[in-house]
């Protein structure tokens, strides 16, 4: 049976509206795909999600304080208080500069032995700084009022403090909350706690100098490799037994 043209121009014409469908269709998904790899391409590349960007540590010139608690009307410190006092010597020879500033509670609270004490301990740990003494008022007789040592020196810190929230976790009204993202306050007092901890805040900045090598070590070593030894260290186990069971032996 012979086909008609208008049947042949039907068919036609809706060939084209599929091909032109299709078409529309494919451009669609392929256009979510690119807004989906560039939404997740511009999402990894904000650096703020980086807690040590959010939070960095920098080293400032801030005061580095001690306060100790001899007893009352003592001549000299106490041992504890002494060791602090020395192990706060070798800080300030580490990182310190200019003076020294004790602070005592009022005058007449410590007499002149315990000064002179201070001043010995400070140059035991190194610290050959000159002393300035002053005086703070006493608000409450009843607390114990601590002799407080200050000095300006190089420490690492948080730029900016911790305790931050400026948005909501739970935000459901909104779609910031929906976004995988960590909070803003994450890192923070891990970033703190590091900083305090370390003994030497140029350490964050670049690695120290080389320290010369172990005369006697090596003079052994090479003695070693003359006598044809081997020069590495040898660890002797004397009495020691491995249970097979477990360990696949038949």
């Amino acid at each position: 049976m012979p086909i008609s043209p208008n049947r042949t121009a039907q068919t036609g014409r809706k060939a084209a509206k599929g091909r032109a469908l299709l078409a529309l269709c494919t451009a669609a998904a392929l256009s979510g795909c690119a807004s989906a790899n560039v939404d997740r391409m511009r999402t990894s590349s904000i650096p703020m999600d980086d807690y040590r960007v959010r939070h960095p540590i920098v080293l400032s010139e801030s005061a580095n304080r001690l306060d100790i608690f001899p007893p009352p009307q003592a001549r000299s410190l106490d041992r504890r208080s002494y060791a602090q006092v020395v192990q706060y010597g070798k800080l300030y020879r580490s990182n310190g500069q200019g003076p020294i500033v004790a602070f005592l509670p009022e005058a007449g609270t410590a007499n002149r032995g315990t000064i002179e004490s201070i001043r010995r301990a400070l140059a035991a740990g190194g610290a050959y700084a000159p002393l300035q003494v002053t005086t703070y008022p006493v608000v409450n007789r009843d607390l114990a009022s601590p002799i407080r040592l200050s000095f300006i020196g190089l420490k690492a810190k948080v730029a900016d403090a911790c305790g931050q929230w400026p948005s909501d976790l739970a935000s459901g009204s909104s779609l910031q909350g929906w976004q995988n993202k960590p909070y803003w306050n994450y890192g923070c007092s891990y970033q703190s706690i590091f900083a305090a901890q370390v003994a030497d805040p140029r350490d964050l900045v670049g690695p120290r100098a080389e320290d010369p090598s172990d005369t006697v070590f090596r003079t052994y070593a090479i003695d070693q490799v003359r006598a044809g030894k081997d020069p590495a260290t040898t660890w002797n186990t004397n009495g020691t037994s491995i249970n097979p069971i477990g360990s696949g032996a038949q």
